[in-house]
């Protein structure tokens, strides 16, 4: 599913790139041929959805297309989002890093709010149980060694959807 940001001047898209995020919103297909539905959908041809969606990615339309996978039906039942105290002037690094891992599906940069909340980097860890996401996250806090001055782990309790930008009937 495209994940999109705000599109600051309304003449960035036109009418066929609005007709392809209405079809992709929800999520793409789920066919051998992806695209090529797409271009069904839009009456055009699978290489000019592909070279849209590319244009809209280079411009910042669109952030990303990549799979929304359910943790919860794959087994993973323990997810908690990992929050770190780094230093700020290795937060992209860091970032980077943790977000390679194979059990981390993302990991990004949030302000702190002190003194409450003393966190700037977050990483959402997925493990089969509690358990298993804490020795992963004990494994990051090894990776960033001294630069780990404080973590914690937010455990889910629920399943809350994702989305990304959403066309009404009228855009």
């Amino acid at each position: 599913m495209p994940e999109t940001r705000p599109i600051s001047a309304p003449d960035t898209i036109d009418d066929l790139d609005r007709a392809i995020i209405r079809a992709t919103q929800a999520g793409f297909p789920r066919v051998p041929e992806p695209y090529a539905a797409v271009a069904a959908e839009v009456g055009v041809s699978a290489g000019e959805v592909m070279r849209r969606l590319q244009r809209m990615l280079d411009s910042g339309v669109i952030r990303r297309i990549g799979a929304v996978p359910n943790h919860y039906r794959l087994g993973f039942r323990g997810n908690g989002m990992s929050v770190w105290d780094v230093p700020d002037d290795k937060i992209r690094r860091y970032g980077r890093l943790i977000g390679e891992l194979d059990f981390v599906s993302h990991a990004y940069h949030r302000p702190r709010h002190l003194p409450e909340w003393p966190y700037n980097l977050f990483a959402m860890v997925h493990g089969r149980d509690r358990g298993e996401v804490m020795l992963k996250v004990e494994r990051i806090a090894a990776l960033l060694g001294d630069d780990d001055r404080g973590h914690d782990v937010l455990f889910s309790t629920r399943i809350l959807k994702k989305t990304g930008l959403r066309l009404g009937h009228g855009s």
